[in-house]
């Protein structure tokens, strides 16, 4: 019997920061158990350094990273919509899973205050590992 992979878009405005580290911890974690998205309803040029530097001290590299712009059909294909800070941007389908996860913006932020946000977004994402695809005795 074979599952079909559950698909976890990770939304924020600018796609450099927080979805970028929930990305990147998803896919650590998770592995090939999951497809993993992320995308900005107005993207950065670039990956927020810090954010890359904070991943790093926990051996997840997010540094080849590019933020990518929102799509409707980004949304469509997901099984799971983690929005951080999007507001009314994010277009909803019926039929999928919308979670709103209230996190501080890293953006302009020292790695003292990205620190914890890292952690907060990684107790997250090993939650919603544990409800769409937790790992299977062998």
């Amino acid at each position: 019997m074979t599952a079909t992979k559950p698909t976890v878009l990770f939304v924020c405005v600018h796609n450099a920061g927080r979805s970028q580290m929930a990305a990147g911890w998803l896919q650590a974690l998770a592995g090939d158990r999951v497809e993993v998205l992320s995308a900005g309803s107005a993207p950065k040029d670039e990956i927020n350094p810090v954010a890359v530097q904070a991943m790093a001290e926990e051996g997840v590299d997010i540094a080849g990273n590019t933020p990518k712009v929102l799509t409707v059909e980004a949304v469509k294909e997901s099984d799971v919509v983690i929005t951080m800070g999007c507001g009314d941007a994010c277009p909803i389908f019926p039929g999928k899973r919308y979670e709103d996860w209230q996190l501080d913006d890293p953006a302009g932020q020292g790695i003292e205050a990205v620190r914890p946000i890292r952690d907060e977004i990684k107790a997250r994402v090993e939650a919603l590992i544990a409800e769409i695809a937790p790992a299977t005795a062998h």
